[in-house]
């Protein structure tokens, strides 16, 4: 082969190559929710997204799963952890669902023909996949770390919602101990807290900051670990007789934790102290927003009376 035919031939792949990487780049991008459906746009107040994140790798994921929407997650294709989920409260009593598969998101497949997430597959076929997401192989040697929902099952009633949460698009590192004794305990405090005194629907919103720190799998950064855990509610429509001690914690609040094995208690404060928080984490900008529109509370009716359920 001349060299002239050679350099043509080079060229020739190079463009290939350029064609195919952009079909792929197409296909993950286009099949995720650019602008969310009313369906979706449900597990917002006032169907509202908050204001003022901003990065070119975050992708919305309008959560199905048996052909429903479950709730939504914005999505790091980079970092390969949700920024946040925003998911609508369900009375529970607390208890986790126990045998469902962990998941992967086809929406953020370059393979798939469907929108709902499906069970990790067996053998390799993950790899087609693990550019845009997080994979089980990525937390497998990750030994201080475990999985931690931020739409968690026990804020589920529903057998289906409890199992829609079991995807690693819902996913993010958490220390074992931060995870086990300090974040799950306050998810329950939370549940209770809802079970009782809020009367109406209560959104939910639990994100995350990160500071660079990696988890990395074949020395390649492959997952980011969280440096804070942050949520916040809003239930407009509580009951107004709610005991002293509670009734400041409506119609909103917010907590954040340390992902730390040490000084990791949880901060509860009202929602415009945790935005003035995450904007000094440099996480979000100055326009940021977590409930577009604020957390407006009803006038109270005459003679409510509370109706305890935990």
């Amino acid at each position: 082969m001349t060299k002239s035919k050679a350099l043509v031939m080079m060229a020739l792949w190079a463009f290939l190559a350029f064609i195919l990487l952009n079909i792929m780049t197409s296909a993950v991008k286009g099949s995720v929710e650019k602008e969310l459906s009313p369906e979706c746009r449900e597990f917002f107040y006032m169907g509202r997204t908050p204001n003022g994140i901003q990065h070119h790798s975050l992708q919305f994921i309008c959560q199905r799963y048996n052909k429903k929407a479950r709730y939504v997650t914005l999505y790091n294709i980079v970092d390969h952890i949700p920024v946040y989920s925003a998911y609508t409260f369900k009375r529970s009593d607390g208890e986790r669902c126990v045998d469902v598969p962990w998941m992967y998101e086809p929406q953020l497949s370059t393979l798939s023909d469907t929108d709902e997430m499906q069970p990790f597959p067996f053998g390799d076929t993950h790899m087609s996949f693990e550019d845009g997401q997080a994979v089980l192989e990525d937390y497998a040697n990750a030994i201080l770390y475990e999985r931690g929902t931020l739409n968690p099952d026990e804020h589920q009633n529903d057998r289906d919602d409890k199992a829609s949460t079991y995807t690693l698009t819902n996913v993010v590192p958490l220390m074992v101990i931060f995870n086990q004794r300090i974040w799950n305990t306050q998810e329950d405090i939370i549940r209770k807290r809802l079970n009782n005194y809020c009367r109406g629907t209560a959104y939910i919103i639990t994100g995350v900051t990160t500071s660079g720190d990696m988890i990395r799998r074949q020395n390649i950064n492959r997952i980011a670990v969280p440096t804070y855990l942050w949520s916040a509610y809003c239930c407009v429509d509580y009951d107004h007789n709610t005991p002293y001690n509670e009734r400041f914690r409506f119609p909103s609040v917010a907590h954040y934790g340390l992902n730390k094995e040490e000084n990791n208690e949880v901060v509860e404060l009202s929602i415009q102290n945790l935005k003035e928080f995450l904007k000094k984490t440099k996480f979000v900008d100055q326009n940021f927003e977590i409930f577009v529109g604020g957390c407006v509370s009803k006038a109270p009716s005459k003679n409510e009376k509370t109706n305890i359920s935990i």
